[in-house]
């Protein structure tokens, strides 16, 4: 059994959905498991709607969904032409299931409706994709994975009960894999005991197929994306970039924590315990050899591996009594920080202060404002870029911070650190 995760990009039209299709045409006697995200912009859109009636805007949050449904039968249509009415009927079910919420009033927190609309979006794509498979003879099952992946109710960022979890999904997908080889679910979403959904944070449907193939114990799991394989960076930033062919759990967890955005942060881990590779194929042309992420990769030496993170702000707290900040107050800040939701991604401490950097957001920057400032002086500087060097060397320290200035550096044997403007 293997486990496959199809992004957005990969199916955002109907062309990019046929060809997702004659990739999983090669493995059709195999048993796969199938975990799809929304069609490509679908969340964004979501998220205006879940907006909209969050504000009282009812009117606004259907007409928007209105656009979602049309879109969402216009490709069925087009994939599907005169076998497209059990689909439509399909979808007409998962649309009903919205009206029910965006036709009513809005009684409880923003975070809880984001999740119970913008959940809709993998629910409506996955239902395509198994009907257009299935129009091709390609014999699948769809499951709704709020039935099998339980979470507590931490809405935007919910925490899956794995062990609920395990045994529901265990259970479930050995029945349907007695039916047909390929079974159709979706990612980024769960539901809590009262069957109230939920989501897993952006970008959660690595992370719902890390789960699968763990709870599984699975071959592997290959995740599709529109790269040929991991590069040392971002083409859209950096230039003479290098493919990665092979690269150690370790190191991924590095790339991901430092902030690379190919493989979610939480993705790793549950492969590793489970010593599970990961494959990072390219949809757009799935002979591409792609990259392999796996527990050990013998004497490797690998390239310098880039991240930028922009919006970056640095606060400097300085105790107004100039008392020191010793162990008992640097976890009072840390505490500070963590009840702000505002993760620190550089620090450094000095006698009588601290500075740290983390990602810009005005409300989180209030929160700190307004906790540290009965005992401590604060400034900021804002628009700063955190440059990440992992296995730097000078020539590469040099082309990337030249003719910037240095506001933080931190250096260990294999990282280098630089916030810079």
């Amino acid at each position: 059994m293997k486990i496959f995760k199809f992004g957005g990009a990969s199916i955002a039209d109907a062309e990019r959905i046929k060809n997702m299709a004659q990739i999983l045409i090669d493995y059709k006697d195999e048993k796969l498991v199938l975990v799809i995200s929304a069609l490509g912009k679908t969340t964004n859109a979501l998220e205006l709607v879940a907006t909209a009636f969050s504000s009282n805007n009812v009117q606004e949050a259907i007409s928007k969904f209105e656009d979602l449904e049309n879109s969402h039968n216009k490709l069925a249509m087009e994939l599907l032409g005169e076998n497209s009415k059990g689909c439509l009927d399909a979808l007409s079910n998962i649309y009903a299931e919205a009206d029910w919420i965006i036709n009513g009033e809005p009684k409880h927190t923003a975070n809880y409706y984001y999740d119970q609309i913008v959940c809709m979006g993998e629910l409506m794509s996955t239902t395509i994709v198994n009907y257009y498979l299935q129009n091709l003879s390609i014999k699948s099952t769809w499951l709704d994975v709020r039935d099998v992946l339980k979470t507590d109710d931490t809405f935007k960022e919910a925490v899956v009960d794995l062990a609920v979890s395990k045994t529901n999904i265990n259970t479930k997908i050995n029945t349907l894999f007695a039916e047909n080889n390929f079974v159709i679910t979706q990612g980024f979403i769960g539901s809590t005991s009262l069957n109230d959904s939920t989501t897993l944070g952006r970008e959660g449907s690595d992370y719902t197929g890390a789960l699968f193939a763990s709870m599984l114990q699975a071959k592997s799991l290959t995740i599709w994306k529109d790269v040929k394989g991991l590069l040392n960076g971002d083409p859209k930033i950096f230039e003479d970039l290098v493919e990665i062919k092979n690269i150690s759990y370790h190191e991924a967890v590095e790339m991901a924590y430092h902030g690379a955005q190919v493989i979610h942060p939480k993705t790793i881990k549950p492969l590793q315990n489970n010593n599970i590779p990961l494959y990072v194929k390219c949809f757009l042309d799935k002979n591409f050899e792609g990259t392999i992420i796996q527990n050990e990769v013998d004497k490797k030496t690998y390239p310098p591996i880039l991240v930028l993170k922009n919006n970056q702000v640095l606060i400097q707290i300085t105790s107004k009594d100039f008392s020191f900040i010793t162990d008992d107050k640097l976890a009072e800040i840390y505490e500070v920080f963590h009840a702000a939701n505002a993760h620190i991604n550089i620090m450094q401490t000095a006698a009588i202060s601290l500075v740290a950097s983390i990602d810009f957001n005005q409300e989180k920057i209030d929160n700190l404002y307004k906790a540290f400032t009965p005992q401590y002086n604060i400034l900021r500087n804002e628009n700063a870029q955190l440059l990440t060097i992992r296995h730097y060397t000078p020539a590469v320290i040099e082309k990337y911070s030249k003719e910037k200035t240095i506001l933080l550096e931190q250096k260990t044997r294999h990282t280098i650190q630089l916030l810079m403007k």
